[in-house]
């Protein structure tokens, strides 16, 4: 398992988990959302590929609605 942030939460995933495995493990839907690593935001088409790291600071930033 390795370490990582999500939100400024610690979890622990396993190696070669993605950011789209991320989701589906912590119930997350894909849709209305960004994320950002280690503040860099990934696009949602590389989500399926890019593969979480050790200490990645993960960032998911819900669109919402409002003025």
């Amino acid at each position: 398992m390795i370490q990582v942030t999500i939100n400024s939460n610690s979890h622990k995933v396993k190696p070669e988990t993605t950011i789209s495995g991320l989701l589906l493990n912590i119930s997350q839907k894909e849709d209305g959302i960004a994320i950002a690593i280690n503040n860099i935001v990934i696009p949602k088409a590389n989500w399926s590929n890019h593969q979480l790291k050790s200490n990645d600071n993960i960032l998911i930033i819900k669109a919402t609605q409002g003025g």
